[in-house]
């Protein structure tokens, strides 16, 4: 088939995917300090006005900054919020992780394993809370293209973890079975974390119970 055969939508250029790379990371104070102003701000923006009305020169213009210092570091918004995905991503990410490895996954009685996973599932809601934007950046890692592979990333890297202390705890588990287990249990962590996050004042010590609930007596099932 000639180029002139092919319809003109099939030979237009995908759009290109926006840079996300840190283009410099900091290494003197001051430089620090407005690395540090940049991304704050941008979180508080987020939180105000959400991932599409955010612009860099409204970052700039709130954190009194210059286009060129922004750019300095950051290509656009996304690279922004790449980095401020990273960091909320990591901050759960090692707090789970460090969880699991002190025996978390593990527990003597139902009611140990229950209080167990109801402590780091807190603990999980109060991180992204806390974080500047966390309610912002959740959701654009869940909605922009671009950005989900920070969650993916995270959620497999986390499932990966639990699935090595699973093996130990259940050996005469089909290791199959337990690869999706550990996969399902972060995806099930992450949609009621979510649903406590963006709806605070509905029902929250409800929604973090039942699913615990849920993972305590699926857990006990296996042996």
């Amino acid at each position: 088939m000639t180029d002139t055969a092919i319809p003109a939508r099939a030979r237009r250029p995908r759009a290109r995917k926006p840079a996300l790379a840190t283009k410099l990371r900091p290494r003197q104070a001051r430089a620090q300090d407005t690395f540090e102003l940049i991304l704050e701000t941008a979180g508080q923006l987020l939180e105000r006005i959400g991932f599409e009305q955010l612009t860099t020169n409204l970052i700039c213009e709130a954190a009194g900054l210059s286009p060129p210092a922004l750019y300095r570091y950051f290509p656009n918004k996304y690279a922004v919020l790449k980095e401020l995905g990273d960091r909320l991503m990591r901050a759960q990410d090692d707090e789970v992780i460090a969880w699991a490895d002190a025996g978390g996954l593990a527990g003597d009685t139902f009611e140990d394993r229950l209080a167990k996973t109801l402590a780091i599932h807190e603990r999980m809601v109060a991180i992204q809370r806390d974080f500047p934007g966390g309610l912002a950046i959740g959701r654009a890692l869940r909605a922009v293209p671009v950005l989900q592979d920070i969650r993916f990333r995270s959620r497999d890297m986390v499932a990966a973890h639990f699935l090595r202390h699973m093996r130990e705890l259940y050996p005469a588990t089909d290791p199959r079975r337990l690869e999706v287990v550990t996969r399902m249990t972060v995806e099930l962590s992450y949609a009621a974390i979510e649903m406590v996050v963006e709806e605070p004042d509905r029902d929250a010590d409800i929604i973090n119970r039942e699913v615990c609930l849920l993972f305590a007596h699926y857990f006990a099932t296996f042996s």
